[in-house]
């Protein structure tokens, strides 16, 4: 696919497909690493001397108007990053304030999804907004599962092109599993097996090691016929969990499961807990997180490795004492990613924020804010925003 240097800018009105669907407090941007993650091209954009008209979705405004989430408080923000003025128009008055750019200025246009013809993908609002540019440039990974308007049919209708986010996330996760330093592991934690079975199954034939932690791993211990007390499980997908680890044994793909685990009667901050080996959780506790072993376990195997697709939390890392073994591996990845010897990648809402809190989030290879389309290249599932760029 085409990148920023294959365009010709100056000058030229050019369509930017962004995400700034950031989480708000209190009318604040709380978190704005999707704003700092788009800085890149729409400076290279501007200072190239382009016409840089951002278009994003913020929130499910569902085809209405919704004031609470129009896109104009986030023209300041958005400014402040790019250290240059960001004007803001609604789609009503935007051929005027489009006809009024200079090169080198930046407008950002109203929620996208405030039309109904967005999430429709429908060609009559495809085409107001192709009129607004020459060029279209999709910096939106996170959006590229969706096969709307401002992400696939733009593409249709204008030369199109990757931005250099976009650009670094293909890249990052080409370097994950389509062309990886081996060997590869997976780690996927979280909650529930369901939500799951399809990027396990995809992973299974692409990676040595597939570790299983957070909730998921007690289904899987269920299956080998171990108790796991009053644990979150999903006790219906046994078998189906017995199938996957028969998979894996075919693909010479390694299941690895905890091997010690720590438990409490409550999920509570504080609340008094216990370290067991997996086969002897008693029937009124539940597991929590995993126990000191099986960090070192992971902490081991990771240091063979070369490669390390993250997705999911280990433990309920956010309400403390079960926030360790997340904390622990967490921070031997970003270690050994540090020192040269692996490429460490991670994706998912949870996952972000639970590198975060283990201040091992800068020292990964790369990181994804993307969330269902993390997920659905995981399971290996064509993302339209990417194949219409392809095309």
């Amino acid at each position: 696919m085409r990148v920023l240097d294959d365009l010709s800018l100056a000058g030229a009105r050019v369509l930017v497909r962004v995400d700034l669907n950031v989480p708000m407090r209190d009318g604040r941007v709380s978190d704005g690493t999707r704003i700092e993650r788009v800085v890149p091209t729409l400076s290279e954009l501007a200072g190239k001397g382009a016409k840089v008209i951002v278009l994003s979705h913020f929130g499910r405004p569902k085809g209405q108007v919704v004031p609470a989430l129009s896109l104009a408080p986030l023209a300041g923000p958005l400014g402040a990053a790019l250290g240059r003025p960001v004007a803001f128009s609604d789609m009503d008055s935007a051929p005027d304030a489009v006809a009024g750019m200079a090169d080198g200025d930046v407008l950002l246009l109203e929620n996208v999804r405030f039309d109904p013809g967005e999430e429709a993908n429908e060609p009559d609002f495809t085409r107001t907004l192709a009129a607004l540019g020459e060029i279209y440039v999709n910096d939106a990974f996170s959006c590229a599962h969706r096969a709307h308007a401002s992400t696939t049919g733009l593409a249709n209708l204008l030369p199109a092109a990757a931005g250099r986010a976009l650009q670094a996330e293909l890249t990052a996760l080409e370097a994950a599993l389509a062309s990886p330093r081996r060997p590869v592991a997976a780690l996927v934690g979280g909650a529930k097996v369901s939500s799951k079975l399809a990027v396990l199954g995809h992973l299974l034939d692409k990676v040595e090691q597939l570790i299983i932690g957070g909730g998921r791993a007690n289904t899987f211990l269920v299956a080998q016929g171990i108790a796991v007390g009053a644990s979150l499980c999903e006790a219906e997908l046994a078998q189906t969990a017995r199938n996957i680890m028969a998979k894996a044994d075919q693909a010479g793909c390694e299941i690895v499961l905890p091997v010690d685990v720590v438990l409490a009667k409550e999920l509570r901050a504080g609340a008094e807990s216990a370290t067991k080996l997996v086969d002897q959780v008693p029937d009124d506790m539940m597991i929590l997180d995993i126990g000191p072993a099986s960090v070192t376990d992971l902490t081991r195997r990771l240091a063979g490795c070369r490669t390390l697709l993250w997705n999911g939390p280990m433990g309920a890392f956010e309400i403390p004492p079960f926030d360790v073994g997340t904390v622990k591996v967490a921070q031997a990845a970003a270690a050994q990613t540090r020192a040269g010897d692996l490429t460490s990648v991670a994706g998912g809402g949870d996952t972000v924020a639970a590198l975060r809190h283990a201040g091992a989030a800068d020292d990964f290879t790369y990181i994804s804010t993307a969330g269902g389309a993390f997920l659905e290249w995981l399971e290996g599932k064509a993302l339209p925003g990417i194949e219409a760029l392809e095309s």
